[in-house]
């Protein structure tokens, strides 16, 4: 079935010589995000919470919504103005409370969206589960390494679904690639390169302090739970991924959508090691975690992934993948999957202007013998390119996905044990720089070894 499919692509490819390779085959992707035509019966509807309101928890929750049978009845937030806002959005008739347990405590609701900062995803996702709640909680999935464990048997326990909120698995685009990997498009993978660049303040986290931040605005203890005690700091409060205390950097919150997208693509467990550079180049504010940052990580599958965070970019703001392959490339960007395949003599080549004219007769003779001119020992060339629908949504495509689980009891498509992975691998680079060292993982056991 490998050669079949592999056959089957290289027939689309359509090309016997590089010069095919001028004109792109185009395709378009059909959208997941279909509906069935009749409305969702009564006991199918999901009453649904949002712990954690800021950017990332709100817009979750606009799309959430947006699944039919979903209504939100709840939100919890340690900020007054985002509850007030909240309100704003979905209605007065919205709870709101600073204190999520209040959320917990409602036999109504079917599960909780968690946006809060890193450092409370463990808490507010055990406790949730523990009170009978489906969960979707943001990425990374973990702050430290023994939060893994903790969440994945709790879900357990509790017989509770939990999705962590790395969309790109429940993509189109991550489909197809998965699809294209699995049929030999590339040949055999030997290298993955995935860049996430940013050139903005906001890109770099600098977000907006609202004019009333202050200790009677905002629960300060609250929002600090495990975090060591600090005097209120309304940067620290709105701006918390920029320090360690809270948050875990670029490497949780832009290589676990790497890591995510790889392993889900590629069928991976993670690395087996990495090792990561860099600092603090440009955004010298105060924060604690680097804003450019360069990791590499080896796969017993037999490849290389390299990752690269930049918030000094200079160019344009973007994020892509890069799979490379012993006949060819396969690269995820710009809201499509483009495979180039290299035309590739399959015959040696020969150096052998050093040698005596003799020798370079007699080798020629054999040569030609054993690899005939022309003798279609070329491999075949040619590009694809599959895109996206205009104004598709990945999101929403995860939170059906999420929202079918909770009706059916069926699994997720990114449930603990695979956000454990992803951000487990993500977070050795924080480790390999502060140890200034290799770093090794057990990707089964999901343990650092």
């Amino acid at each position: 079935m490998h050669e079949l499919n592999r056959r089957s692509f290289l027939k689309a490819a359509g090309a016997a010589s590089a010069t095919t390779m001028l004109g792109a085959r185009m395709h378009a992707l059909t959208a997941m995000q279909t509906e069935p035509a009749g409305p969702v019966a009564a006991n199918d509807h999901i009453q649904i919470a949002l712990i954690g309101a800021g950017g990332q928890g709100q817009g979750d929750t606009k799309i959430a919504v947006q699944v039919p049978g979903v209504k939100l009845v709840a939100v919890a937030d340690c900020y007054n103005g985002r509850l007030d806002h909240s309100k704003e959005i979905w209605g007065d008739d919205i709870f709101t409370t600073r204190d999520y347990n209040e959320i917990l405590a409602r036999k109504d609701i079917d599960a909780v969206i968690i946006g809060t900062p890193d450092h409370w995803h463990k808490h507010a996702s055990c406790d949730a589960m523990k009170a009978g709640k489906d969960v979707y909680c943001e990425k990374p999935m973990i702050h430290l390494y023994a939060d893994g464990p903790e969440m994945i048997e709790t879900a357990h326990a509790t017989n509770r679904i939990i999705q962590i909120g790395s969309q790109r698995v429940s993509s189109l685009l991550y489909i197809k690639a998965k699809e294209l990997l699995e049929a030999g498009a590339i040949g055999k993978l030997n290298m993955v390169t995935a860049r996430w660049d940013r050139n903005s303040a906001m890109g770099a986290w600098s977000y907006t302090v609202p004019l009333d931040a202050s200790p009677e605005t905002c629960d300060w203890p609250r929002f600090l739970g495990s975090a060591p005690k600090i005097p209120f700091n309304a940067e620290h409060f709105f701006q918390w991924r920029k320090w360690k205390a809270y948050g875990s950097g670029v490497a949780g919150d832009l290589f676990v959508h790497l890591f995510s997208g790889t392993h889900f693509i590629t069928g991976s467990h993670g690395p087996t090691r990495g090792m990561a550079a860099g600092g603090l180049r440009f955004w010298n504010d105060g924060r604690d975690v680097p804003d450019v940052m360069l990791g590499l990580f080896d796969y017993r599958e037999g490849f290389n992934l390299s990752l690269r965070v930049n918030f000094v970019d200079g160019g344009e703001e973007s994020e892509g993948l890069i799979f490379t392959g012993s006949e060819g490339t396969m690269e995820i960007g710009g809201g499509a999957v483009t495979v180039t395949r290299v035309p590739r003599e399959q015959a040696p080549g020969y150096m052998i202007d050093s040698f005596t004219e003799a020798m370079q007769k007699q080798i020629l003779a054999d040569y030609d013998k054993k690899y005939p001119p022309h003798s279609g020992s070329e491999s075949l060339g040619g590009v694809e390119k599959y895109e996206a629908p205009h104004g598709y949504s990945d999101s929403y495509d995860h939170f059906k996905n999420f929202f079918e689980a909770v009706r059916t009891r069926k699994p997720v498509v990114e449930d603990a044990v695979f956000g454990f992975r992803a951000a487990g691998a993500a977070l050795l680079s924080n480790l390999s720089i502060e140890r200034g060292q290799v770093v090794k993982w057990d990707p089964d056991a999901m343990k650092l070894v």
